[in-house]
């Protein structure tokens, strides 16, 4: 029984958390952890109101919802027993996401598929906006059985994923810190893109500037910009990073490096336009490998988001334990 209570008690340090909700997601984390199981009976509401200080409105109702979801049964004079044990009965699985960009849709797709048909999926984007992210998170908390989450860099993703249960929680795409141990399949930027400018630098170094578009306000990995700044210095290229591409402005001899598509869509036309040959006359490089890209042969890096989709529906399948970097990849192709 005590482990059933330290489990309610735990999520007293989620903020944003109710009593009932503190209730009700407790006795299910002590279910799947195995404190307690099928047809064994769980603690009176009169020991509940003494070991919690809840009051018998909140446990009744607790146990209410429990029952109405098939986890808890109900027993004429005899009290409250787990159900069947499967918390879960159909698996509800919440997947939030930046956007749906093309990358992005693979890892869709694929994580998709991996659910199968039987598994129920609601997809939520956020945009990049913590407002947004807040808001959502805490609409859906504690109405699935797996958080599927894509986090923000900002000194508030911390805070507000602490409100998702360890166990029914996957991060992935970006990593952010949390306490504790907890399962993600996320990219690293770092040391991953110095590695893959590094790799290229034979070819950057036979034109006369490396020129980055990265804007401040953008959502761009702050760790590629670290890493572009080290190579400049490491490898003594000139090279120089601008807010945003200026249609019509490329230039014979330059390699330019963008992660917006929207950019580097530009960039290509303007080599049409200008019979500039990627490749041989310019360099480009671009973020996020797509089949678009792939069919025009521009040169990429980036994490394999299919595997990616992949391995994470398995996860949620198995409740593997997952804590997983996935490598960046370098597709050395036309443009560079």
């Amino acid at each position: 029984m005590d482990k059933i209570f330290d489990e309610i008690r735990k999520l007293a340090e989620v903020p944003s958390y109710s009593k009932h909700d503190r209730f009700v997601q407790g006795i299910i984390n002590a279910i799947d952890e195995k404190f307690i199981g099928q047809d064994e009976v769980l603690p009176s509401v009169n020991r509940l109101i003494k070991e919690l200080g809840f009051s018998r409105e909140t446990i009744m109702k607790g146990y209410k919802d429990l029952i109405s979801r098939g986890i808890v049964e109900s027993k004429n004079r005899l009290g409250y027993f787990v159900g069947n044990g499967n918390t879960g009965q159909t698996l509800n699985v919440a997947l939030l996401m930046y956007n749906l960009d093309t990358f992005e849709e693979q890892f869709y797709r694929n994580f998709r598929h991996e659910l199968g048909e039987t598994v129920q999926l609601t997809t939520y984007f956020h945009h990049g906006n913590i407002e947004i992210f807040e808001t959502i998170l805490l609409q859906i908390r504690g109405k699935y059985e797996m958080y599927v989450v894509a986090p923000i860099p900002h000194p508030k993703t911390k805070e507000l994923l602490e409100i998702i249960p360890r166990n029914k929680f996957l991060m992935f795409d970006r990593f952010e810190p949390l306490e504790g141990e907890f399962n993600h399949i996320t990219q690293e930027f770092g040391h991953s893109s110095y590695d893959v400018f590094s790799k290229l630098a034979p070819r950057i170094k036979q034109f006369d500037e490396f020129i980055f578009y990265h804007s401040k306000n953008s959502l761009d990995p702050k760790e590629i910009v670290q890493s572009f700044n080290k190579f400049l210095k490491d490898f003594d290229v000139k090279g120089k990073i601008l807010e945003e591409y200026v249609p019509g402005s490329i230039q014979k001899g330059k390699v330019y490096f963008t992660l917006d598509n929207f950019a580097l869509w530009q960039i290509m036309r303007d080599c049409k336009t200008q019979m500039l040959e990627p490749g041989k006359d310019l360099g480009v490089l671009s973020h996020n490998d797509e089949p678009a890209k792939e069919i025009i042969g521009i040169t990429t890096f980036s994490a394999d988001f299919s595997s990616m989709g992949q391995r994470a529906g398995q996860a949620v399948l198995s409740k593997e334990k997952l804590q997983l970097t996935v490598p960046m990849l370098l597709f050395d192709r036309n443009t560079l």
